[in-house]
């Protein structure tokens, strides 16, 4: 895998040093488990953002649930 460097401030280096020494990972391990945490907070911060604005909006709220019971398609699973 193809690397670069990347700057960060001595605090977060210092961090990332001891969380690889506690762990045993790489830093480079670190910064990618970091990195992907963060990506799924962040979706899951804006499925509830969606959810909340559906909640919101009631017309739209029903229209949803009206479309999603139309398309619905059973697994078979009883």
């Amino acid at each position: 895998m193809a690397t670069t460097t990347i700057r960060v401030d001595a605090q977060t280096h210092e961090r990332l040093r001891r969380i690889s020494a506690e762990t045993g990972w790489q830093i480079i391990a670190v910064v990618r488990l970091a990195t992907d945490a963060l990506e799924r907070q962040r979706f899951v911060e804006r499925v509830n953002a969606d959810v909340e604005a559906l909640a919101a909006d009631a017309e739209r709220a029903r229209s949803h649930l009206a479309e999603a019971e139309a398309t619905h398609v059973t697994d078979g699973v009883a």
